[in-house]
């Protein structure tokens, strides 16, 4: 939907008491009602999916093309096909036609649609401004404190390299500001000249604050100006033969400098900008983005968006593009490798979301057209990678199914693991593997619930895992199902389960699997061998003798690595729940207590056994805890039946 007050909702199914009907005659009855204004169009199969999601400029001209199959490509033919009814959202203008259906392809993700995969929201560098000793940080999601935010850039490890240079160079505070409070002597980040120590005065409010200017100034890009003026300071202070201070001016300018070779190219005419390229083979597509803001590169990124293969570079970009801003800022350029049709329509509607000019733009030639061709090589470089390990993953699930004696070669592969430490905080713990190899959006954990199970009964933790599994999976898309999801195009049910155990391990899950009625799902245990030795696993496979893969099989290599990812999976997880557990305060389970209550408590008397022993007087004296609430404090811990802690 739109937020227009203006728009309308035209949506109506077939005729009642008529058998359901898909195709041209449903696309045929809906034109005769369609007006000719712009909007978006839905098209839905018998079961509500919906197939495509598309705009028009007249929605009337623009559905009475589907309602012929000839001419249409074999795509075009099998959505028309499929549809059984259809909804449309009328717009004022185009231009709303396009963002809102950038929205509803994100949301929806419809088969015959192209799809963005790996949507995952950029990071940016963050700088305080409502502290006297602004921190820097990285940051992700809501822009809402304030400050300056710095970005996007294309990864975490880019801004994590960049947020350590500054640190060296500019002597900037990470610390939260709770910390800086808190702080009586300077913290070892001062010791190791990562930080000037604001917190303890070990350098004034105004100094500091000139940092901050001139960290602020290279993130503008000035760095060249910042450069020269840390040069002039350190030969300044050579001549003075202060050799200490222009030590630390010396180390300033290698770390601005390690900034500046890790970004590559930096342009001189170009100051913000989004350069994209795709490149095509294979039936595979990939679209390459790099981001340049105030005239310096800030990493890269390879996307593979989900398309048909008869859809050429122009049209996978144009509906990469839309979907792609439709949750993002927009530069003031956008460069592209390859033209499309709505190219202008796509610069007319960011234009009018950002109330500023945005410029998409086909460069021919200059320093614009050298950086698309730039982004386009890294396309073609992604591309070949991508290819090369899809190729090599396929022959390694065709080694599986022979291996395994599969009846075919499995899209889906599941992996279970359980951790414990003496049967506490334990989990289990699921990976999967599909044609593309580790599809962690995939990964599940299980928190183990069951208070009947014995402390560290691996095969009830394994019951329980598995039947919580298949029973959501049953319920989400019936007894094995074939659905696929769309994000990963990868089949939700699996053809493999690979358990971490032996035979017991093995049983438990066939018994559990046998209760629930699934059938078609081939099992597999891995047994670790003699010794715990990686190369001697022992498979045990329901209905056969035990048996070992030869040592150096690219199959058991294959298999150790999935098992070790769901070891590690399993691991960190339990391992983050362990420490969550261990930093938990008695006060976090009083009733009405959040976090700026418990802040003030601790302020005011240290630790949460000090709170769990104050009179009543001194609990109503702590800012923020009425009366009312400082009696429900002190009756939770003293309570009379010995519940109390």
């Amino acid at each position: 939907m739109t937020d227009k007050d203006d728009d309308q909702v035209v949506s109506s199914g077939p005729v009642e008491n008529t058998p359901p009907v898909t195709g041209v005659e449903v696309i045929a009855d809906f034109v005769r009602r369609l007006p000719n204004s712009p909007g978006v169009y839905r098209m839905i199969n018998t079961d509500g999916d919906v197939l495509y999601v598309g705009k028009a400029r007249s929605l009337k001209k623009r559905v009475q093309n589907y309602t012929r199959i000839a001419g249409q490509s074999n795509r075009i033919a099998r959505m028309i096909q499929a549809t059984a009814t259809m909804e449309f959202v009328t717009t004022t203008t185009e231009t709303e036609a396009l963002l809102l259906e950038a929205n509803l392809i994100k949301r929806l993700r419809p088969r015959f649609n192209v799809l963005l995969r790996d949507d995952k929201s950029f990071p940016y560098i963050f700088m305080s401004g409502d502290h006297d000793a602004p921190l820097i940080v990285k940051h992700r999601g809501a822009r809402k404190r304030k400050g300056r935010y710095f970005g996007p850039f294309a990864s975490a490890g880019a801004v994590n390299r960049t947020i350590t240079a500054l640190q060296k160079a500019f002597l900037l505070r990470t610390c939260t500001d709770a910390v800086y409070e808190a702080r009586s002597r300077p913290c070892l980040l001062y010791q190791i000249k990562r930080c000037a120590g604001p917190c303890t005065g070990e350098i004034s409010l105004e100094d500091y604050a000139r940092l901050v200017s001139e960290a602020t100034a290279f993130l503008d890009g000035k760095s060249r100006a910042i450069k020269q003026d840390l040069a002039q300071q350190m030969e300044a202070a050579a001549e003075a033969l202060d050799f200490e201070q222009a030590a630390v001016y010396r180390d300033r300018l290698s770390a601005l400098s390690h900034v500046q070779s890790h970004q590559g190219i930096n342009p001189h005419t170009v100051e913000e900008a989004d350069v994209f390229a795709i490149a095509q083979e294979g039936g595979v597509s990939c679209i390459q983005v790099f981001f340049f803001r105030t005239g310096q590169n800030w990493g890269n990124r390879a996307y593979f968006p989900k398309a048909d293969k008869s859809l050429d570079e122009g049209e996978i970009l144009g509906s990469f593009l839309s979907q792609f801003y439709d949750d993002k800022p927009t530069p003031k350029s956008i460069l592209l490798s390859h033209d499309y049709e709505e190219r202008e329509l796509l610069a007319e509607a960011l234009s009018h979301r950002a109330d500023r000019k945005v410029q998409c733009l086909v460069p021919v030639r200059g320093e614009k057209r050298m950086l698309t061709d730039h982004a386009l090589s890294n396309a073609r470089e992604a591309l070949g990678r991508k290819l090369a390990e899809t190729s090599s993953q396929t022959r390694l699930l065709e080694g599986v199914a022979k291996s395994f004696d599969l009846p075919s070669v499995p899209s889906r592969i599941e992996v279970y693991d359980n951790s414990h430490i003496m049967g506490t905080n334990a989990l289990g713990a699921m990976i999967v593997v599909g044609p593309d190899g580790f599809a962690k959006g995939h990964y599940r954990k299980f928190n183990i619930k069951s208070d009947d199970l014995t402390p560290g009964d691996d095969y009830g933790m394994m019951r329980e895992v598995l039947g919580r599994r298949f029973r959501r999976l049953m319920k989400e898309t019936g007894p094995k199902g074939d659905q696929r999801d769309s994000k990963d195009d990868i089949s939700l049910w699996p053809d493999l389960l690979l358990i971490d155990g032996g035979l017991g391990q093995l049983n438990a899950v066939r018994e559990t699997l046998e209760e629930l009625g699934v059938e078609g799902v081939a099992l597999v245990g891995i047994a670790k061998g003699p010794d715990r030795n990686a190369g001697r696993e022992q498979f045990f496979v329901p209905g056969k003798q035990p048996f070992m893969l030869p040592e150096r099989d690219p199959v058991l290599y294959f298999v150790q690595r999935m098992r070790d990812e769901a070891h590690r999976f399993a691991i960190g997880s339990h391992r983050a729940r362990r420490s969550k557990q261990m930093t938990r305060s008695g006060l976090d389970d009083v009733p009405g207590i959040g976090p700026a209550r418990k802040r003030e408590l601790l302020r005011s008397f240290g630790t949460a056994k000090a709170v769990s022993r104050a009179n009543l007087a001194d609990l109503e004296a702590v800012p923020g805890i009425s009366k009312q609430m400082a009696r429900n404090i002190y009756d939770y811990f003293h309570d009379s039946d010995g519940s109390g802690r």
